[in-house]
């Protein structure tokens, strides 16, 4: 073969590797052995569910100072002292001036919870690292059973329903509604716990999410509490419960925590 053919080769052998990796890194990530979700649509976290459209927020939207009946759970006066690790232990947490970073457990609130209005600021880490779920991974949990993900999704293709505000393994967030990597953003959440008879189901736990002042989930029902790969059963247990922050082992920072008890 002469060179000018083989240099030819190669670097079509190089173009179509380089295309080749390309579209490995587009793919749907994701899993197709997971249950079919209850109205049979989609598998949790189905790859090739529609990724949600990407809106960007207003430079200071979802940001809120804690109005006068709120409760204060992480802020630079008390630190994480309403916290405690899941599973007992002492918190771990590095925290200064108010903002605490994830490390080495999840933790969750002494008082326990049942409706709620909850504010919460997070930010991932402005250094990217990884990729889909290991990038900035975390969670915030109410009523100790059901997780909104918080998660790196600026421009970080993963399963819809385990990107940052969804409903995790069972919803993805309307629009995707993230600021870059290092920046702070803000939830909303809106929860009405679910009700139970004895041990019958009456109504779902409902959840009302506002992603940097952007409506992403509105009055929608949980199937059940959250869980990787599946979703759990109700219990009475889930009707009241802890806030949770999720420690995924990767660095996430949290601020500016506040909570509103909502009497039925």
């Amino acid at each position: 073969m002469r060179s000018e053919t083989r240099g030819a080769c190669a670097a079509a052998a190089v173009v179509a590797g380089a295309a080749a990796m390309l579209v490995a890194a587009q793919a749907p990530v994701g899993y197709t052995d997971t249950p079919m979700q209850p109205d049979g649509r989609w598998r949790v976290h189905d790859g090739t569910r529609p990724q949600p459209m990407m809106v960007a927020p207003g430079p200071n939207a979802g940001f809120a100072t804690a109005p006068a009946d709120a409760t204060v759970l992480l802020g630079p006066e008390v630190g994480l002292s309403a916290w405690q690790r899941v599973g007992g232990g002492a918190v771990t947490w590095q925290v200064d001036g108010g903002i605490a970073q994830t490390g080495r457990g999840t933790i969750e609130t002494k008082a326990t919870f049942g409706d709620v209005q909850l504010h919460v600021e997070f930010a991932t880490p402005s250094e990217v690292k990884g990729d889909s779920q290991g990038r900035g991974n975390s969670g915030v949990y109410l009523a100790g059973a059901f997780e909104i993900q918080v998660l790196d999704s600026y421009n970080n293709p993963t399963y819809p329903d385990g990107q940052a505000a969804a409903m995790y393994g069972q919803f993805p967030p309307l629009v995707n509604a993230s600021r870059p990597p290092g920046e702070w953003q803000a939830y909303d959440i809106t929860f009405t716990a679910p009700r139970f008879s004895g041990d019958t189901l009456v109504q779902p736990a409902i959840v009302t999410v506002y992603h940097n002042g952007i409506l992403v989930h509105h009055a929608r029902p949980f199937w059940g509490p959250t869980a990787h790969r599946m979703i759990a059963p109700y219990t009475p247990a889930s009707a009241r419960g802890s806030i949770r922050l999720q420690d995924h082992q990767n660095p996430v920072r949290y601020r500016n925590i506040w909570v509103r008890q909502i009497q039925p």
